[in-house]
């Protein structure tokens, strides 16, 4: 009896390790000790992980979404600097960091990594094929060539998809602004979302007999010019869920309060900074289902080629002052219908 109890303590104490710097890439920190990993209640019945997350840009949108995810770990028991450890890395919307940030995770050994919007998730799915691969934020994965089908992914990549319903925030045009003909449209050429939503805005705006306005950018520095250039020339502006645009959207915003031409936008967040309507997701929301598959690949219930690509419920977002202040009408029937009324 003395021999097991003393084999037991002995067994206890190698089990102790004073945990890693997690905000380093490529380093791993060993598990926590046991007397941790039950300060949480759940925290003791998973086991320790380490996931590398990479967002292309910082905007609201992106910054809930990925909020969103380490909720849904936190509701499964993951304590962070406990039972999960997060490296986290933002690109700043720039190309090239964009890249070395996959480069990173791919020569780390994370057990899982989170890819945010579409440039992204492109760079680390280029890169990285021998660990799970969750993406969030993602206009179209089939398109960006991210996943074989929404259905069946296929391969090590699956997760969330932000495809807004184009047709029917270009439908609230002649709502708000009646009479509107011409509408511009911002966006960055180079973002392959941004030209799925393009695409879906030219049949959208034909069926409500608009025409459609482009204004092209390639950084976030060039948005004021672009949105300054479509003065005299629209009724209204559409400011998709362009990665590059929402995040200098402070400039399109003054552009259309001085000139008192309505924004329609792809995305909620955008609406309560200032844009006058949408049909919107709720991107916390929709990182919260990340993060519930994220779990399912971490406990091993699932693989991401058998986990079909989720999306959100387009909600109606409305912004009254914003509508005063850019010359737009908010319908009593719009209003009615509203999930969320900002003022």
């Amino acid at each position: 009896m003395l021999g097991a109890v003393m084999s037991a303590l002995l067994l206890a104490g190698c089990g102790g390790s004073a945990a890693g710097n997690a905000s380093q890439a490529g380093n791993t920190p060993p598990a926590p000790p046991s007397s941790q990993s039950s300060t949480a209640g759940q925290s003791s019945a998973v086991k320790p992980v380490h996931i590398d997350i990479g967002q292309y840009v910082e905007h609201p949108s992106l910054d809930a979404a990925v909020a969103g995810f380490k909720d849904a770990l936190k509701a499964a028991g993951y304590v962070e600097r406990e039972t999960v450890f997060y490296n986290q890395k933002n690109a700043q919307g720039a190309t090239d960091l964009t890249a070395s940030v996959a480069q990173s995770f791919a020569q780390d050994n994370a057990d899982l990594i989170l890819a945010v919007a579409t440039p992204m998730a492109q760079a680390v799915a280029k890169v990285v094929k021998d660990r799970p691969v969750l993406i969030t934020a993602v206009t179209d994965p089939v398109s960006a060539g991210l996943v074989k089908s929404l259905d069946h992914p296929g391969g090590n990549v699956s997760g969330t998809t932000d495809l807004n319903p184009v047709a029917e925030q270009i439908g609230l045009i002649p709502q708000i602004k009646p009479g509107a003909k011409r509408v511009g449209i911002l966006y960055n050429s180079g973002e392959a979302n941004s030209l799925v939503q393009v695409k879906l805005a030219r049949q959208a705006a034909q069926q409500n007999g608009l025409t459609l306005v482009e204004a092209t950018v390639t950084q976030a520095g060039e948005v004021a010019q672009a949105a300054q250039s479509l003065v005299g020339r629209v009724d209204a502006i559409y400011v998709p869920t362009d990665n590059t645009v929402v995040a200098a959207l402070d400039a399109v915003i003054k552009v259309a309060n001085q000139n008192k031409i309505p924004i329609v936008s792809g995305e909620g967040d955008s609406v309560k900074k200032g844009c006058v309507a949408t049909y919107g997701i709720d991107y916390h929301q929709l990182g919260e289902q990340t993060g519930q598959m994220a779990v399912e690949i971490l406990q091993g219930k699932a693989k991401p080629a058998d986990l079909a690509i989720r999306g959100g419920e387009p909600q109606l977002i409305l912004n009254q002052a914003a509508a005063e202040a850019q010359g737009a009408v908010l319908p009593e029937k719009l209003l009615s219908k509203a999930k969320q009324v900002y003022r």
